[in-house]
């Protein structure tokens, strides 16, 4: 007797490390639904992922700020996902953020508002079926709020507030929610910044942890490079009276 293969949502599937974590499940057998707003840079995506692995891999139009068509898109799906991995961001401007407060809500609704809601609603779906695995990538500069990025981290930051709690309600039930930290990320996102290479992971580094994590067996909450454990725990431990002097 013949099985099914599983299933992978990959929500941001036009993203670097969308298309590397999408690689990583069509090797291992899987197929793949790719959602992203941009559905033709999508398309592109899933023919070369089909063409290397040859798994399934098909195209969903979403749109992380159209928050009223979550369901809609859920429905439309040819089946619910086995796994759903949410890898959607914005870096943004935190300078321009400052000033214009559009910028800013982009930022705030792309990193927390959008996939939180829409996680929140394929929780409800896993846990009426009994079984599902969510991850969320969200980012160490959620760890604590530096004047750098504030924006960016404080809407990571209750990314994964949100995942944690969703984490503690579902575990009960035996579904797990991971949450994922890369730390800097070499990425089209990042191009042009000046990276420390120690701190600085590649796409395919974080796909192949978000699947080591997710069907292997990981923890909760994973770094994508150990290293920034103990460096956002330094960071998070120095005194506010201190902290606040300095240019992070």
């Amino acid at each position: 007797m013949t099985t099914s293969p599983k299933t992978l949502l990959l929500i941001g599937g036009t993203s670097d490390i969308g298309r590397a974590t999408a690689l990583y499940y069509a090797k291992a057998g899987w197929h793949v639904f790719l959602a992203a707003r941009r559905e033709d840079e999508a398309r592109r995506n899933a023919d070369d992922i089909a063409a290397r692995t040859g798994s399934e891999v098909t195209t969903h139009r979403l749109d992380i700020l159209d928050t009223q068509s979550f369901e809609i898109f859920l429905t439309g799906l040819p089946q619910l996902p086995d796994t759903v991995v949410c890898v959607v961001g914005e870096l943004g401007d935190q300078a321009f953020g400052q000033k214009d407060s559009a910028h800013a809500t982009l930022l705030l609704r792309t990193n927390f508002e959008g996939p939180a809601l829409l996680l929140g609603l394929l929780a409800e779906r896993f846990l009426e079926r009994g079984s599902g695995t969510i991850v969320g990538v969200s980012s160490v500069a959620g760890d604590r709020g530096r004047g750098s990025n504030y924006l960016y981290g404080s809407a990571k930051a209750g990314f994964s507030a949100f995942l944690s709690g969703l984490r503690n309600r579902l575990a009960p039930a035996g579904l797990r929610v991971i949450t994922v930290k890369p730390g800097f990320v070499r990425t089209r996102m990042t191009a042009g910044l000046k990276l420390p290479p120690v701190l600085t992971a590649q796409a395919e580094e974080v796909g192949r942890a978000i699947f080591n994590a997710a069907e292997k067996g990981g923890g909760d909450i994973i770094y994508v490079r150990r290293i920034w454990r103990p460096v956002m725990m330094v960071i998070g431990n120095i005194p506010e009276r201190l902290f606040k002097h300095l240019r992070l």
